[in-house]
């Protein structure tokens, strides 16, 4: 089966290059058929809450506006145009789910660290998308 849709979700680390290219073997090649994208958190999340004074709309921009950058410079090395490239904000696992779903992609790569135990196996992130996942999903090892 050849996949024609793909939603590529990467963390921004060093090892999105892998999960990316693994995404492209799938893909035989053709970039077209490439959607990258990233979740930011919700950043009043990493703060407790006598934290409110802070802007934490300016912060979320700030953090969006980074992640898009850092997005795009991945994709660059990679030729995958702008308009397959999407930075989100909420909850990670929902927001791939949901964009899989608005794109109507056929699988979703995703990278996975493991270590030990299913969840761990999996990782976080990737089991709580496998969860409820509106098409197939392939985990791409990394961090070993």
């Amino acid at each position: 089966m050849a996949y024609t849709t793909i939603l590529v979700a990467v963390d921004l680390s060093n090892e999105s290059a892998k999960v990316i290219e693994r995404a492209v073997e799938l893909a035989d090649g053709d970039v077209s058929k490439l959607f990258l994208t990233h979740v930011v958190e919700p950043v009043a999340a990493a703060y407790p809450i006598d934290a409110y004074a802070i802007n934490m709309t300016k912060l979320q921009e700030e953090a969006m506006a980074i992640a898009a950058e850092r997005l795009a410079d991945i994709a660059a090395k990679t030729g995958i145009d702008k308009d397959h490239q999407y930075v989100l904000a909420g909850a990670a696992a929902t927001e791939v789910r949901n964009k899989a779903e608005e794109l109507g992609a056929d699988l979703i790569v995703i990278g996975s660290h493991g270590t030990s135990g299913w969840k761990l196996l999996l990782g976080s992130t990737a089991n709580k998308v496998l969860h409820g996942a509106p098409c197939d999903i392939m985990t791409v090892r990394v961090g070993k």
